[in-house]
């Protein structure tokens, strides 16, 4: 009698997840997924694949809100799923192949320590921005955009070997900028209809272009803009949005 009263209040209690909530959550797992497929590619030393992986990440983690928006499936869990997912595809993982294809020619607990550097500014700053909400642009560097920046110096083919010095200070500076109140363009507000077609053509044009010069190492030069841009204070989204007329000069008109 018990056990049928326990199995009626756990049917009475228990709700079915909607399908709409369970779709993004799948695309985040697909964001985890590489992150992890990444890590082991580069246990194997398979590093070019591992940091093309964290490439496919990045476009797991930006699907899978809008994916949640276009179904309205955005819920709390789906939150916190996407920032343990983003600790390993954009900390973890960049971290490792950093290490594995530079780092370790430091030696020592040197090495090890940049790698978890990179690896704990990533998770601060993605347990920040779920408290923090502040509109307009990003308070630091995006994780996405950190991880896929130390991975671009692995698609670009760099001599890292040689350079592990320079690459532990791109990682502190990377990670230093992750955790720091530098403003870096949101382009969420972005829509069809309030983006300057003319500008959005020009920049589609130069990330063609530079893929058709740079190839391989396009990938490096592009986010390379983008982390310089916060620096100097260049909102991309302000720059890509149509201009309006300002309220208060409206309101004169009137």
């Amino acid at each position: 009698m018990k056990l049928k009263f326990l199995k009626g209040r756990y049917k009475k209690y228990r709700k079915p997840i909607p399908f709409r909530q369970i779709i993004p959550n799948m695309v985040t797992s697909g964001n985890l997924l590489c992150g992890m497929l990444s890590l082991v590619l580069t246990f194997h030393g398979r590093l070019v694949p591992a940091a093309w992986l964290i490439f496919f990440a990045v476009i797991f983690d930006g699907l899978d809100g809008k994916v949640a928006r276009i179904l309205g499936g955005s819920t709390q869990f789906g939150l916190e799923y996407d920032s343990l997912a983003d600790v390993v595809s954009f900390g973890v993982a960049p971290g490792m192949l950093i290490y594995a294809a530079s780092l370790n020619g430091i030696g020592g607990i040197v090495a090890a320590m940049a790698a978890c550097f990179f690896a704990l500014c990533v998770a601060l700053r993605l347990a920040r921005f779920n408290v923090v909400h502040v509109p307009g642009p990003f308070q630091g560097l995006p994780s996405p955009a950190g991880g896929l920046f130390a991975a671009s110096f692995v698609i670009a083919e760099l001599p890292l070997k040689t350079q592990p010095l320079i690459m532990a200070f791109i990682l502190l500076v990377t990670g230093l900028l992750m955790v720091s109140n530098v403003p870096y363009a949101n382009l969420k507000k972005l829509t069809k209809k309030s983006a300057n077609k003319k500008k959005c053509l020009l920049v589609i044009g130069v990330v063609a272009l530079c893929f058709i010069l740079l190839h391989k190492a396009a990938p490096l030069a592009l986010l390379t803009v983008y982390v310089v841009s916060g620096l100097v204070n260049f909102n991309w989204e302000k720059w890509l949005l149509l201009r309006t007329e300002p309220e208060e000069h409206l309101e004169n008109l009137g």
